[in-house]
């Protein structure tokens, strides 16, 4: 251990002894945990860095079944399965574009709106 995680250790140790965890928000409560169990441990901070920029898991697997059904219908020879595959590719669709509404409305600030000006001027 390097000094400064001896002097860290020593200030949480003496923070615990005089009670100044005491009167932190939600004290005595369990902590929600992410449960990432069913996620590799080597992709587990990537799962954790597109959750905390505002990606859902959902979000993304939703978006690569779309991908697929969209080459099978290329690819599709019959009419009727050509049929059904269009029938789900909506349904994905529909929500796929609910989910993204969502995401949209949380970073409707004017902070945002301002930066997106700013890159279509850059890119017009």
């Amino acid at each position: 251990m390097d000094f400064s995680m001896i002097v860290s250790e020593d200030r949480i140790k003496r923070a615990y002894e005089n009670g100044e965890f005491e009167k932190l928000p939600g004290y005595g409560k369990p902590i929600k945990l992410d449960d990432l169990s069913a996620v590799p441990e080597e992709l587990r901070m990537a799962y954790r860095m597109l959750k905390n920029g505002g990606y859902s898991p959902e979000e993304n697997r939703l978006r690569q079944e779309v991908m697929t059904i969209e080459d099978l219908i290329r690819h599709c020879e019959n009419p009727d399965e050509k049929a059904e595959l269009t029938q789900k590719l909506g349904q994905k669709l529909l929500r796929y574009n609910s989910i993204m509404s969502k995401r949209r409305s949380n970073t409707n600030s004017s902070v945002f709106k301002n930066y997106e000006r700013k890159i279509h001027k850059k890119l017009i």
